[in-house]
């Protein structure tokens, strides 16, 4: 699965035809104008909302503006960012069958999959316009403008993607292949509308069609999960029902626009920063002057490295990206085997996705309404939970490590390290505390982490790159539009089930499942460590947490532990072979092969699954600290 790690789009070779040379040069000039334009919009975001938080908390006159600003802005980098990921497979999407089968029909699968998005995008575009119409009659309170200026960035955002997506089948599909694709995907739609009476009696069984059968083919020949959300449920919707398909695009738009996603570029940013002003390096540094020398050493800096690290980025592959590569060389040096590196990347990562300040934590926060400060304390300790069963199973697969020639740091060089680490150490704390305290919210804490690194790299540790800035730009354009428009499909998808009757139907049954909410905890945990596997996180908990949450609720469960536990087993799913696409992610930024990996990795997973039992058992350990 892509895992929001931009690739770059080379072009045709020289001697494809014209017709695909042509192609190739609008793609490539509406990539010029959409990475360029959603560039400016990071850097605006940035400012405008760090302006925010000085004026109000250091010169007590807050600026109303900026919020409605940072909002009519944030679409638009949405649907840009959209773009720029579809151009660069910058998507979410799993490739695991695509990359199993034979080359023509890993082809053929991979024009389906375009033909869907195609699909999509073409079908949208009408419920979008009528969409604009009804805004544009809608006043920006503190902006004075018309609501439809920031309603027009969906349409425009569709249609774009719309263009990639059919250039991209000219410049990578044979006639035949495309002739194939079109017959494949022309002859399910055709079979849906020929069984359009049986489908409107199925009940919750047209459910099933849609959201699972239709989904699940999506998925694993390669469509992108945002896509495949969105076709799924205007399929549904179009057959089954008489709902107008602008509301598809409504129910986009509100998941899109809720303000604390805004922290989502922010925060891909600031992880991006922390990588190129050498933070991370001087983190792991001072932790192998501290503990290198013990048995296993490395393998606890990795950990403690991942603990202080993690979370920032939204990206795994970025925060993997940031450790690895300083630690993997001295750790092999020391003989320790590949698959045992990988493991332990792959387990540390699903260990830290409640550390604040998790773009999954974050997530859960704004679609659920729970307290994203709760969440952000309640996070801590399960994951130091986590990371302690990691390091048992670290320190008894290397009981037997020869540590002969391995000398203990003097106390002046572990000195020496953390002193030059502080700074760097005190980034995760400085962004909690302002968050806890009220100093700045979620979204606007995101852009004092972003000013804080860019001040250590310019002034503290004097490593910025000015050359990297614009391609971290582009990184976080695309990254950020791959997650808001899972965002934005999975909650025209939650509605969809909403209004369909399927909520109160789940309500019901998992309020009556054996063993009380003993039972009902247990299911949660299976069922998301499923999920986690197959969808990714985000898009997991997306789709299911506003409508288990409210159980949760009804069954006396804390909503913070509730949640922190749903994000403990969603994590593990992600980096559980063979199917959580996380375990791939870390091989690959590893350089490790799966093979090496497979089998070394289920002592840690083991420990994680473990830790998970006791915090699910002890809720204090969520929530012993609100």
């Amino acid at each position: 699965m892509a895992m929001g790690v931009t690739t770059t789009h080379t072009g045709p070779g020289a001697d494809a035809s014209a017709f695909r040379r042509w192609a190739y040069r609008i793609d490539r000039w509406i990539g010029y104008l959409t990475e360029g334009v959603g560039a400016i919009i990071v850097v605006a975001e940035t400012f405008i909302l760090f302006a925010g938080v000085v004026s109000r908390y250091v010169f007590n006159s807050p600026i109303f503006w900026t919020d409605e600003l940072g909002a009519f802005l944030f679409l638009w980098l949405a649907m840009l960012g959209t773009v720029v990921a579809l151009r660069n497979d910058g998507h979410m999407r799993l490739t695991t069958l695509v990359n199993s089968v034979r080359p023509s029909l890993g082809g053929w699968f991979n024009s389906v999959a375009a033909l869907v998005v195609v699909t999509f995008v073409l079908e949208v575009l009408m419920p979008a316009r009528e969409y604009v119409d009804e805004q544009q009659y809608t006043e920006l309170t503190t902006l004075g403008i018309s609501e439809g200026w920031r309603a027009v960035s969906l349409l425009i955002g569709m249609a774009l993607a719309a263009v990639i997506s059919i250039l991209r089948l000219i410049e990578t599909s044979t006639w035949k292949g495309f002739f194939l694709a079109v017959l494949a995907v022309g002859g399910v739609g055709g079979l849906l509308w020929v069984c359009q009476p049986q489908l409107i009696h199925m009940g919750f069984g047209s459910l099933f069609v849609f959201f699972i059968v239709i989904v699940g083919i999506c998925v694993a020949i390669g469509v992108p999960i945002a896509f495949a959300f969105g076709i799924s449920t205007m399929s549904y919707l179009s057959l089954t029902t008489d709902t107008p398909l602008s509301v598809v695009v409504n129910r986009m738009d509100d998941g899109m626009s809720n303000l604390l996603l805004l922290s989502v570029p922010m925060f891909v940013f600031l992880g991006l920063l922390m990588e190129m002003t050498g933070i991370a390096r001087v983190m792991v540094n001072f932790l192998v002057a501290l503990v290198g020398h013990v048995k296993g050493g490395l393998s606890y800096v990795l950990l403690g490295a991942m603990y202080l690290v993690s979370g920032i980025s939204g990206s795994k592959a970025a925060d993997m990206a940031a450790v690895a590569p300083v630690l993997f060389p001295e750790m092999r040096k020391r003989g320790q085997h590949p698959g045992e590196l990988a493991s332990l990347l792959a387990t540390s990562s699903a260990m830290s996705e409640t550390i604040p300040p998790s773009l999954v934590l974050i997530t859960i926060g704004s679609v659920t309404n729970v307290s994203i400060s709760a969440l952000f304390t309640g996070g801590l300790v399960p994951a130091f939970v986590a990371a302690l069963a990691l390091v048992v199973v670290a320190w008894w697969r290397s009981r037997d490590e020869d540590t002969q020639g391995r000398v203990r740091a003097p106390g002046r060089e572990i000195l020496r390290t953390f002193l030059i680490a502080a700074p760097g150490l005190t980034l995760p704390f400085v962004i909690r505390a302002f968050v806890v305290r009220g100093i700045a919210t979620a979204t606007e804490v995101s852009t004092v982490g972003v000013i804080y690194t860019a001040f250590l790299g310019l002034v503290v540790y004097r490593q910025f790159d000015w050359r990297r800035i614009y391609p971290l730009l582009v990184e976080t354009v695309a990254l950020s539009g791959a997650v808001m428009l899972i965002v934005g499909t999975a909650t025209a998808m939650s509605w969809a089930l909403t209004q369909s009757g399927f909520s109160q139907w789940l309500v019901a049954e998992m309020a009556g499942v054996p063993g009380g909410t003993a039972g009902f905890m247990a299911i949660t945990v299976v069922a998301f460590i499923i999920l986690g596997s197959v969808l990714e996180g985000i898009p997991a908990i997306l789709l299911f947490g506003p409508l288990l949450l409210p159980v949760a609720r009804s069954m006396g469960v804390h909503e913070v532990h509730y949640s922190i536990v749903v994000i403990l087993a969603m994590g593990i799913g992600l980096f559980a072979p063979p199917f959580g696409v996380g375990f791939y992610g870390a091989c690959a930024i590893g350089k490790i092969s799966p093979d090496d990996a497979l089998w070394r990795i289920w002592p840690y997973i083991f420990a994680l699954f473990i830790s998970l039992v006791i915090v699910a058992a002890f809720p204090w350990l969520s929530i012993g600290f609100l």
